[in-house]
């Protein structure tokens, strides 16, 4: 037990303790504000690094997991992310986690230019078709309530393979698959499908229906530059890509 002694003895140290920190002019007391100022805004950039890199069921998980394997869906064109978030949901409500993993529509987000416009689009990698992560019975039969959850979801169709038994996908059909289900960038280049020395055909501008050859492309403008036979004489002319074809197209 402490007494009063003690209590009176240990007083005036506290109060010194005091009037130190209350001389907000010292360095010691301007080092101390700085800290403290300072600490939140490192937190919050140490928060923004993580949120800068989002978790990517793709790549943060393992490619495959024990008891799981990789089933395709069919499912109505068009209707694969509908579809992908419907049976995500209805899998958390009836609580069959342990039966069925990551649902996959990989897709390829692209930058179009046109006239100086810039649009981005995301593309699917396989129309028709989503990817299921899912157990399966001994004889590789789809578990009954499994199978009834994903039947009655509007727009989907039949697993690949025999009625009820699926195909699991093999480890290289996997790979590619889960490559391909990355999260597209934030940012795409433009995607041409020109090469140095393909033949076209100039289709808009001042020189359509000219043949020409490809010189240069120049994704991060959207522009090819293409060598035209004019008067006799090659000459480079910069066009965007939409404005040609291949020769053969």
């Amino acid at each position: 037990m402490i007494d009063d002694q003690s209590m009176e003895s240990s007083q005036p140290e506290l109060d010194a303790t005091s009037e130190v920190a209350s001389e907000s002019g010292t360095p010691a007391a301007e080092a101390a504000e700085a800290t403290a100022t300072e600490a939140p805004e490192d937190a919050a950039a140490a928060a923004g690094d993580e949120d800068e890199k989002a978790f990517d069921p793709a790549v943060d998980m393992p490619m495959f997991r024990s008891g799981m394997h990789w089933c395709v869906l069919r499912v109505a064109s068009n209707k694969e992310k509908s579809v992908k978030d419907t049976l995500q949901k209805k899998v958390q409500i009836e609580g069959l986690d342990q039966s069925v993993g990551r649902i996959m529509v990989p897709t390829e987000k692209t930058r179009t230019l046109k006239g100086g416009k810039t649009r981005i689009t995301e593309v699917m990698l396989y129309p028709g078709y989503i990817f299921v992560e899912m157990t399966l019975e001994k004889d590789n039969r789809i578990p009954q309530d499994v199978f009834f959850l994903i039947k009655e979801t509007t727009g989907v169709g039949d697993f690949v393979g025999s009625p009820g038994r699926p195909t699991p996908l093999s480890p290289d059909e996997v790979e590619k698959m889960l490559f391909d289900s990355r999260m597209p960038e934030e940012d795409p280049t433009v995607k041409l499908e020109f090469a140095k020395g393909d033949n076209v055909t100039i289709k808009e501008g001042p020189f359509e229906n000219y043949d020409g050859t490809v010189d240069d492309v120049m994704p991060e403008k959207g522009l090819v530059r293409v060598l035209v036979t004019i008067f006799g004489r090659q000459a480079p002319v910069e066009l965007e890509y939409w404005q040609i074809a291949k020769a053969d197209e």
